[in-house]
This record gives C-alpha cells, sequence and structure tokens, in this order.
C-alpha cells in the first residue's frame, strides 16, 4: 500500500497486521474460556480503523469498543454484523442515532439509563446497552448505589442490559492495591445483577491470574504490540515501525549550538543528522536533547542509525529532528539514509519513556504525513 516514489518519502510507518493478528490470538487464547472483544477507539490507536478491522473480524473478533458514536459508524462500514460498544456513554438526545449506527452506548449514569430506556419505549421494542459501574476510576460509571437501585427499578426492563463492566485503574502494575480492590467492588456489584453477563480485564488485566476475565475482556494496547506486563519481557509481537530518512548531515565544532534557542550546546565536535519528521507528525517535543535533559536521570529521545543509539539534539521543531551520529557507522549515517524512531531496541513503551509519557500517547499520535505500509493480511 506505500505510495510515492522511494525519494519523495520522508518517513515510513510501516503497520504489520500479521502481528496484530498474532496478538489476537495471543490474548484470545490467554482470557478463555471468555471471549475477547478489541478496542480500537482512537482510529484503531492512530494505526487505521478499516485495516485493523478487517484484520481482526477475520480473526474472529466479533466485538469491539470505541469511544465516540462516529467511530462505531466508521467501524460498521468495514463489518456490519460486529457487536460496537460505545464507552464514552450517552449524550442528552443522541439515543435515535445510537439505534439507526447499531451502536450499544455504555450507561454510566442514571440519567443515561433513563434516556435509553425511554428511546427504547418510544421504539417499542428493548435495545442493547452496557452498564458500566465506577469501582475506583473515579471517572464514568454507575456509583454502586445506583446500581443497586437500578437493579431494582422497572427501568432495567425497559432495555437489554447486555453488560456489566468496570475499568481497571492499574491493572498494569501488580504492586498496586488497588486492582484487589476493583476486583473485590466489581463482585460485589455484579450481585446485584448477576445474570448480566460481565467485563473487567484489560490488557494487562488478562495477563493477571488475579484479576477475572468473566465473560468478556477487553484488549487494547497489547493488541498494538504494547507490553501489558511491564517490567517483564513482553509477549505480543511489534507491530508498528517508524522509519524516517536523513535529509542532511553536518559537522559542528564544540560549543555550537542546535535548534530554536539554542538549548543544546555540543560538548565536542559532533556530527549530526536531520529527520524530517517533527511534532506536526505526533512525535513529542518533550522528547527533545537539551542540555537540562542531558543533565537529568531521563534519557532523551533518538533513534537507531545503522544499529547504533543516536540522541536527539536541541529542540524538536514542528518538521524536523536532529540526531548527534557522531558514534553511527559513517556508511549509514548518509543523507538518504534511514533512521527508526520505532523499532529494534526502541519499542513502543521506550520511546514513550524517553518523551516523559507512555507508549499509548505514541501510538495515538502517530500523524497523516507519514508513508503508511501495511503488511500481512488486511
Amino acid at each position: 500500500m506505500a505510495g510515492g516514489g522511494s525519494g519523495t518519502i520522508p518517513a515510513t510507518l510501516t503497520i504489520d497486521l500479521g502481528a496484530l493478528a498474532a496478538n489476537w490470538r495471543l490474548l484470545r487464547d490467554r482470557a478463555a474460556p471468555a471471549g475477547c472483544a478489541a478496542v480500537v477507539k482512537a482510529d484503531a490507536y492512530g494505526l487505521g480503523t478499516a485495516p485493523v478491522v478487517r484484520t481482526l473480524w477475520a480473526e474472529g473478533c466479533r466485538t469491539f469498543f470505541v469511544a465516540h458514536l462516529s467511530e462505531a459508524v466508521r467501524l460498521k462500514a468495514e463489518a456490519p454484523e460486529a457487536v460496537v460498544y460505545v464507552l464514552n456513554g450517552l449524550l442528552p438526545g443522541a439515543a435515535s442515532a445510537f439505534v439507526e449506527a447499531d451502536a450499544r452506548p455504555v450507561l454510566g449514569s442514571l440519567d443515561e439509563v433513563q434516556d435509553w430506556a425511554a428511546c427504547c419505549v418510544a421504539l417499542g421494542r428493548p435495545l442493547a446497552a452496557a452498564l458500566h459501574v465506577e469501582t475506583g476510576m473515579n471517572r464514568l460509571g454507575l456509583a454502586p448505589a445506583d446500581l443497586a437501585a437500578l437493579a431494582t427499578s422497572p427501568l432495567l426492563g425497559a432495555f437489554e442490559p447486555a453488560l456489566l463492566m468496570s475499568h481497571l485503574v492499574a491493572a498494569e502494575d501488580p504492586s498496586d492495591p488497588t486492582s484487589a480492590r476493583q476486583v473485590a467492588a466489581f463482585a460485589a456489584a455484579r450481585e446485584h445483577l448477576p445474570s448480566i453477563p460481565a467485563s473487567l480485564a484489560n490488557s494487562s488485566g488478562i495477563s493477571r491470574e488475579d484479576c477475572p476475565a468473566y465473560d468478556l475482556a477487553r484488549a487494547g494496547y497489547a493488541l498494538y504490540g504494547g507490553n501489558p506486563t511491564p517490567g517483564e519481557p513482553n509477549p505480543m509481537r511489534p507491530v508498528v515501525r517508524l522509519e524516517a530518512r536523513i535529509v542532511q548531515v553536518r559537522d559542528i565544532e564544540a560549543g555550537a549550538r542546535v535548534g530554536y534557542n539554542g538549548r543544546w550546546t555540543a560538548p565536542s565536535r559532533r556530527r549530526l543528522a536531520t529527520l524530517s519528521v517533527g511534532y506536526a507528525d505526533g512525535y513529542p517535543r518533550a522528547a527533545s536533547g537539551t542540555d537540562e535533559a542531558g543533565r537529568s536521570d531521563t534519557p532523551r529521545g533518538a533513534a537507531l542509525v545503522g544499529g547504533a543509539l543516536c540522541p536527539f539534539v536541541g529542540t524538536v521543531s514542528m518538521d524536523l529532528i536532529v540526531l548527534d551520529v557522531t558514534d553511527a557507522p559513517i556508511a549509514a549515517a548518509r543523507r538518504g539514509s534511514t533512521a527508526v524512531l520505532i523499532g529494534d531496541a526502541l519499542n513502543l513503551d521506550e520511546v514513550g519513556r524517553r518523551a516523559g509519557t507512555i507508549g499509548y500517547e505514541i501510538l495515538t499520535s502517530l500523524g497523516p504525513r507519514y508513508e503508511r505500509r501495511y503488511v500481512g493480511p488486511a
């Protein structure tokens, strides 16, 4: 699916759909006997709703989660028979649009439940929705007391409560006691509605023996290659690779300053390479290599050139990043050569760490200016 001549493409984002499919199979098998849904919000975490959904549907995934109704509409165009839940709930007056889209709202308040029930009564038939119960995130979800009241309310008979769910706060950190409290709180919530299928485990939860998968697990970040078990070897296959061409190479002397506001100073004679990628492409400005960053314990952004780790120098600008390629093989650090920004030793989580953020943000920020190349099944 690549387009344009090789000399016109400054950066290429390769998306391995075969690896995506393998990751879903692994998570599906770990979640069994529960089912495994795919979270494909934010344009499938930045990788493209259409190819991702087609790939997962072909593998047998039948239930998907998105954040907004507009995302559900795009998903349904690729998989009309899919069950699609919209995580961010039901805005006032939106119920009819959900019906038209054949999407299921995740109801997180009594007001939302009342709106959905009223829509179903007006249509004369019960329509499916999920109930989200708050267990510790304090973001969205029915309070436990509201869920208890709903369990005996006639509202519950007006629609089909197809799923009871909650969202884990820190499943990736086994030392955090919050998950245990949430598991207990969710178990208590289920006692009010024991016949409704339940969903609690996310990507990291699937990997934990102490987190029940119940009837449906929700795989997200790990599908796209992120590590669901930080601090341990990543069981997932890498899905994305970002490579950029070197557009210019120069030598500078000790004391020369680089980039906007001269925030990095060469400590000695250095060789620099400039890439045609910047924060307009979604690469975080926080990954900038500055004199201040060099004095801290947090590593700055970097790329791989000829296998050598080359740190960013100067501020990441809108369209350009400068690397220190002094220690890279001369043959690899030339105009037109390729630098790896995501891939190999620079996996998603490492790139996020070097930018002071998380791999999720790196993924979902990937911009439209990259040449996107899909490999494997679509």
